[in-house]
């Protein structure tokens, strides 16, 4: 059961973790049947945690207005320990927690009551603050809920942080982990040199450079750490992008792993990587600086059936022009990437 799991081993062992999509009805209310679908289909393609409450499940949940999180992490808990009570394996439940200290406290103790393992910590909301801060922030956080360190891109509101706040960032003894997503190689390496510097092999690195998974994922990152030299790898990702396909992705994953232990890397793998790059970029909306990134996900689950429609809570997030046409592209050009047949076959027990 995922009670009786060891958190940390857990994670660095190399997981699949997508970022749960919130389901909505036409009136832009909670559809609960496609919501635990959703849940029902991670779980069941094999991923190991799922993050709920993160970008990817919306931010405007918390709006008073719309007052989901609570709803939206309660589902998404009891489906997942309904499921896990069939068929009993380690899985990590991980809240997307934010806001300044007083919201991120409050987060952090709602996801502790509703059965979290874990908090994926935002700090968009503290831009303008010095590195001391915001690790005091870090610090009152990880005092309720186990941490993971999240380097969210600017362009869908993260901030730049520079390695001296990672590095002691990295010395908090609750953090558990750290999702790398400033889409950004320099600023990926700085996650990794100040993990290691840090000496810390207890916390799991996992990419959210969801244009970079299969090289993030494949390569040895080597930093001199003491006189020696220090290798590190980004075990797993925890990405919206594994919100569709998630099966495939589980497939990814056992491949990298067993290509790592390999002494040559094949060329194929770059050829691997750039096609899932690509199909990023239609899912995520590159070509308009990520605007339709949140329904282009949901575009590809309603044409599965695993979400009645695209609706996002703000009205005005949408597909964007051709948008729809560059997901039919990567469709045809790379229909290996996709999961369809497996999602049919189980789609309406998960609808159950």
């Amino acid at each position: 059961m995922s009670s009786e799991m060891n958190l940390r081993e857990h994670l660095l062992s190399s997981q699949v973790i997508p970022a749960h999509p919130l389901a909505l009805t036409s009136t832009r209310t909670l559809d609960e049947r496609h919501q635990r679908a959703l849940t029902r289909y991670y779980l069941a393609a094999g991923a190991g945690g799922l993050a709920v409450g993160v970008h990817t499940t919306q931010f405007e949940i918390r709006a008073p207005q719309h007052g989901l999180l609570k709803p939206v992490l309660e589902l998404a808990s009891q489906t997942i320990d309904a499921e896990l009570n069939n068929h009993p394996r380690p899985f990590a439940k991980i809240a997307g927690i934010c806001g300044r200290t007083e919201q991120a406290v409050a987060e952090a103790e709602l996801a502790t009551a509703l059965g979290y393992h874990a908090g994926l910590l935002s700090l968009a909301a503290w831009r303008d603050a010095d590195d001391a801060k915001l690790l005091s922030h870090c610090r009152t956080v990880a005092a309720i809920i186990p941490l993971i360190g999240f380097y969210l891109q600017p362009a869908v509101g993260g901030r730049v942080l520079p390695y001296s706040f990672w590095r002691a960032f990295s010395e908090i003894p609750e953090v558990v982990a750290i999702k790398i997503a400033p889409f950004n190689r320099y600023q990926t390496l700085d996650v990794v040199r100040a993990v290691a510097d840090a000496g810390r092999d207890d916390i799991a690195l996992y990419t959210g450079n969801d244009d970079n998974i299969v090289l993030d994922l494949l390569t040895p990152f080597e930093f001199p750490v003491n006189g020696q030299r220090k290798t590190r790898f980004i075990v797993g990702g925890l990405l919206g992008h594994w919100a569709v396909w998630t099966k495939c992705a589980v497939e990814l994953l056992d491949a990298v792993k067993a290509a790592r232990q390999q002494p040559m890397i094949h060329t194929a793998w770059l050829t691997r990587a750039a096609a899932i790059t690509d199909a990023n970029a239609a899912l995520f909306d590159v070509a308009n600086g990520f605007g339709g990134c949140i329904p282009g996900i949901h575009e590809v689950l309603r044409r599965q059936g695993l979400l009645a429609g695209t609706w996002c809570l703000n009205p005005q997030e949408n597909l964007s022009p051709g948008q729809s046409e560059e997901i039919d592209r990567v469709l045809r050009a790379y229909p290996e990437l996709t999961d369809n047949s497996f999602v049919q076959e189980h789609l309406d027990q998960w609808l159950a």
